[in-house]
């Protein structure tokens, strides 16, 4: 189904040199609501323009009721070259969980490295209603200065972590882990985890470190506050299967910390670069509020991870070759796998160089 175009319009913004003049581009099917949208991806593109790193003449704001139409673009032929971070130029990269993953974000990036005069963001107005975001400018002011920070912040480790490629192997027979047939399920949620926190890190931490260091740390700051747990639904529907018989109380333990793990050890890629860049009282405000109010009702493992995880973003260096990150990112992995190890699943892990 097409869809009818609700609001189209231009803007040229003019920026100090040497970024000069960009054109703004905007496109949307969205009835209303746009107009803020637009203001705060202007006023994005001057703060980006006056740090003087600012590489696009042309930005084209697409602001959907959904990503249906760029998903459509990139299952059958992925034609679009670079996605939220993605690869070097001429061919797609997509995060983890791929094209079918994005209908989830609130904001995407499509770029390519290999010509910098443009960019395409797309706002999904469903995905940011159901966070909260909608109604909420310093939200979307985070998420827009987030996305437009990945292009910005290539660096050899970035282009490195596109060289890798991470596999996952369970050691213990999942007979004997009490899983039965959440095999399949479970080895794709931690190989999606072990690839968000080790490959895709460096993109992650090294764009919110410049979104900061640009003067969005409020935005970003503002963000992580609003992260909401969702824990309570899992463990509830966890423990009636144990009653009902069709779950041992230790893979219900050991499912209850996966999902803690994917919920939560992401954190450290938002309050990491809160200390990398020297923002240590809202990097410390953020951990307190994570120490207080969530850390405490997880499975115990999950705060251990976590501070280790943290340091070790802590020492991500920006200059690394493919089997130096590797190296790196064995030792996030090295992290996860210790986590899993105290609930008696044996994690390995192998990462190779493409």
């Amino acid at each position: 189904m097409m869809r009818t175009v609700k609001h189209f319009s231009l803007h040229r913004i003019a920026s100090p040199a040497p970024a000069g003049l960009t054109e703004l581009r905007v496109v949307s099917d969205v009835e209303a609501g746009v107009l803020p949208v637009i203001q705060i991806e202007e006023a994005v593109i001057q703060g980006y323009a006056r740090q003087g790193h600012w590489p696009h003449r042309w930005v084209t704001l697409f602001v959907l009721q959904d990503l249906q139409p760029l998903i459509r673009q990139l299952t059958p032929t992925p034609s679009l070259p670079l996605l939220g971070g993605g690869s070097q130029g001429g061919g797609p990269a997509l995060p983890p969980g791929g094209a079918a993953a994005l209908d989830l974000r609130p904001v995407v990036n499509v770029y390519d490295l290999a010509d910098l005069d443009s960019c395409h963001v797309f706002v999904n107005k469903q995905a940011m209603v159901k966070e909260g975001y909608w109604d909420d400018p310093l939200a979307i002011r985070g998420l827009l200065a987030h996305e437009h920070a990945h292009p910005l912040a290539e660096n050899l480790t970035t282009q490195a972590s596109r060289q890798l490629q991470v596999a996952l192997a369970l050691d213990q027979p999942w007979s004997n882990a009490g899983l039965g047939d959440r095999q399949g399920k479970v080895q794709r949620l931690l190989t999606l985890l072990a690839d968000k926190l080790s490959v895709y890190a460096p993109r992650e931490i090294f764009a919110n470190e410049l979104t900061i260091r640009s003067g969005f740390g409020d935005g970003l700051f503002h963000l992580a506050r609003r992260t909401v747990a969702g824990r309570d639904e899992l463990s509830r529907q966890l423990r009636q299967e144990v009653t009902q018989g069709t779950l041992t109380p230790a893979a219900a333990s050991l499912l209850l910390l996966i999902g803690d793990l994917r919920g939560y050890l992401d954190l450290a890629l938002e309050i990491a670069p809160f200390y990398r860049s020297g923002q240590e009282s809202e990097a410390r405000q953020l951990e307190a509020v994570l120490e207080a109010d969530i850390l405490p009702h997880l499975e115990p493992q999950v705060a251990g991870a976590y501070s280790a995880l943290r340091e070790h973003y802590l020492s991500l260096l920006a200059d690394l070759s493919p089997p130096a990150l590797r190296a790196w990112s064995e030792g996030v992995l090295g992290i996860l796998a210790n986590a899993l190890a105290e609930k008696g699943l044996t994690l390995q892990y192998h990462l190779e160089i493409a």
